[in-house]
């Protein structure tokens, strides 16, 4: 009876990790800083809490009531350290890396959490082709082994597993795929939404990326799927395509059907970027959701910014593959819902 009370005591506060997860993921920390060390890329530390948002329309920040001179305060924990990161890469202009908790709300399942960790890092005067170079060479130094990786388009990838292309397809023709696939209950072509037709469309896209194309990826190779459509050029530059398409300049690691990273040619245009913002919180207000505070100091920098390419990398999620787990709570100690 002791023993049965003991283990319900210590089971309410156990982590989920086991001891020798712990272990790989210290290991697995260290090499990674060590690999950058090497690659003499700057360890730098921004913080966690900022007086302006992420305004994407699909990542929703934590806000942290704070006092500042004895007065409330609205701040947000952010959702990645890309904003702040920046302005150190347009005062100092050299390699920098950092690791870090992010936060984005309403995200909890077996490969999401509210708290996660975040690798970011920038390099001045890299194309996409460079990081995604660099990339695999921490793929390797982590596996422990070459690793081969396979670059695939979006379009292409997107007619072989969905079979229309995604570029030219109508909004009733995408909408008919996603219903031919199951994937009922969805409905983006609302005239009266404030959302306009190139929105509508992406939505449509996003759908059918996530639940008939990423599934299949980066299971014999890690992949990378380059040239996205441009409505998710985010913060990126944007490119004409072989075919002439417009296409954003960014690419988005796959292993295993798990996204693992992103990576943008950045945009280094300040007036561009406040454009990218109040049309994120307009969409924002279409779907009811906050108007985001946005960061001055970050189109500032912008406009400073020397050509380069950033990449952010999801640690708990990376491990996760790495280790053959099969959910993210098996490679961190206590998940937001124990918290």
């Amino acid at each position: 009876m002791n023993q049965a009370r003991h283990h319900s005591h210590r089971s309410s506060y156990a982590p989920m990790m086991s001891l020798a997860m712990a272990q790989q993921r210290a290991q697995f920390m260290s090499s990674i800083r060590q690999f950058f060390l090497k690659q003499q890329v700057l360890e730098v530390q921004t913080p966690l809490l900022s007086q302006a948002g992420n305004t994407d329309t699909f990542l929703q920040s934590v806000a942290a009531q704070v006092t500042y001179q004895d007065k409330p305060r609205m701040y947000y924990l952010h959702t990645s350290p890309e904003f702040a990161m920046k302005r150190l890469l347009a005062s100092w202009q050299v390699p920098i890396y950092q690791i870090c908790p992010v936060f984005r709300d309403n995200e909890i399942g077996t490969r999401h959490n509210i708290e996660f960790t975040m690798l970011e890092w920038y390099q001045p005067n890299y194309s996409l082709a460079d990081m995604a170079a660099e990339v695999g060479e921490l793929l390797e130094m982590l596996y422990g082994y070459p690793v081969v990786m396979n670059h695939y388009r979006y379009v292409d990838a997107f007619m072989d597993f969905v079979g229309i292309h995604p570029l030219t397809a109508s909004l009733d023709a995408l909408q008919a795929v996603a219903e031919d696939k199951g994937l009922m209950g969805f409905d983006f072509n609302n005239e009266e939404s404030c959302d306009s037709e190139a929105d509508r469309r992406q939505s449509w896209l996003d759908l059918l990326f996530s639940h008939a194309v990423e599934p299949h990826l980066g299971h014999d190779l890690p992949t990378l799927i380059i040239e996205y459509p441009p409505a998710t050029a985010a913060l990126a530059k944007t490119s004409l395509d072989k075919d002439g398409n417009e296409v954003a300049k960014r690419f988005e690691l796959y292993i295993n059907g798990i996204e693992i990273a992103n990576a943008y040619d950045e945009l280094a245009d300040g007036q561009a970027l406040r454009a990218r913002f109040e049309k994120d919180n307009q969409l924002r207000a279409s779907h009811n959701l906050p108007i985001m505070p946005i960061d001055e100091h970050l189109i500032a920098a912008s406009d400073d910014l020397m050509p380069c390419s950033g990449i952010a990398v999801g640690l708990d999620r990376l491990l996760m593959v790495i280790t053959g787990a099969s959910s993210l709570e098996e490679v961190i100690p206590f998940p937001s819902r124990l918290a």
